[in-house]
């Protein structure tokens, strides 16, 4: 591992914890050269996955892309970026054990849906609204009907 710092390429691991994942290691290095400390993240290499989109083009599957649009949607909500970096990875943990190669981004979009739903309302509705198309405010309203609908029976 080179240091980020001199990028000599002699350190030594300090210390190796599982990440809050458990699918990837985190580990703290010291550099032998320049004595700086800094973390890297391993995790396992696994065949990539191939997003199968609408109109049939095709992506590599993209963990950053998804964890920037959750980001987008959960701006100025009580999400934190771990609360982000768990439904990144636990998206990710289902489609590698579901796929072995393409995967439609309809499941991908969906699922996402569902997660959110249970993590922030508001955050769920601005994903659905670029996910979905909305063209107009009935089709917020629609989108909104069935989680109102819940509420009311919740409370009544």
């Amino acid at each position: 591992m080179r240091c980020p710092f001199c990028l000599s390429d002699d350190d030594r691991v300090i210390d190796s914890r599982s990440g809050d994942d458990g699918a990837t290691i985190r580990r703290r290095r010291e550099c032998l050269g320049c004595r700086r400390r800094f973390t890297t993240y391993e995790r396992v290499e696994r065949q990539t996955l191939t997003v199968v989109k609408k109109r049939g083009d095709r992506a590599p599957f993209d963990r950053d892309k998804i964890r920037r649009g959750l980001a987008k949607a959960c701006w100025k909500r009580p999400v934190t970026e771990d609360d982000i970096e768990r439904v990144v990875s636990s998206l990710e943990a289902e489609l590698y054990g579901s796929y072995e190669g393409d995967v439609p981004s309809r499941v991908i979009g969906e699922r996402l849906m569902e997660l959110l739903k249970d993590l922030d309302q508001v955050a769920y509705v601005r994903f659905a609204s670029v996910y979905r198309e909305f063209k107009d405010v009935h089709d917020f309203v629609d989108e909104l009907e069935p989680i109102l609908n819940e509420a009311n029976r919740a409370e009544g």
